[in-house]
């Protein structure tokens, strides 16, 4: 019971960021790059997953088929806050995704991502 009640006071002790994340199968380098205007969901992320209902098909046969463990789940970078009045947080975050996307090519063999035209 001591460690629900830890967990869930990490939980509420974690920021709220705002950040863009990587899975990666570790047996063929493969990667999903992600964000979310929440850390706290990339749990809900792994749940997804865990579950068989994530939205990216090819992602979610391969963790089917290599299991959990063989994937790992890091943020690639937060996105820096911002008090700037006309600050639109949104497309900040979908402005660094499309960084790291383009940075990382996470494609075709190299990836689950699909490139958009």
């Amino acid at each position: 019971m001591d460690r629900k009640k830890a967990l869930k006071q990490m939980f509420k002790e974690t920021p709220v960021e705002a950040v863009v994340y990587q899975i990666k199968n570790l047996v063929n380098n493969k990667m999903f790059i992600g964000s979310t205007r929440n850390v706290k969901t990339l749990n809900g992320v792994k749940f997804q997953l865990e579950t068989g209902t994530h939205s990216n098909k090819k992602l979610q046969e391969e963790w089917k088929h290599y299991g959990q463990d063989t994937f790992t789940v890091e943020v690639l970078e937060t996105l820096k806050k911002n008090d700037d009045p006309y600050y639109n947080e949104k497309e900040a975050l979908a402005d660094l995704e499309i960084k790291w996307l383009n940075q990382l090519q996470p494609y075709e063999e190299r990836g689950y991502n699909k490139q958009k035209p």
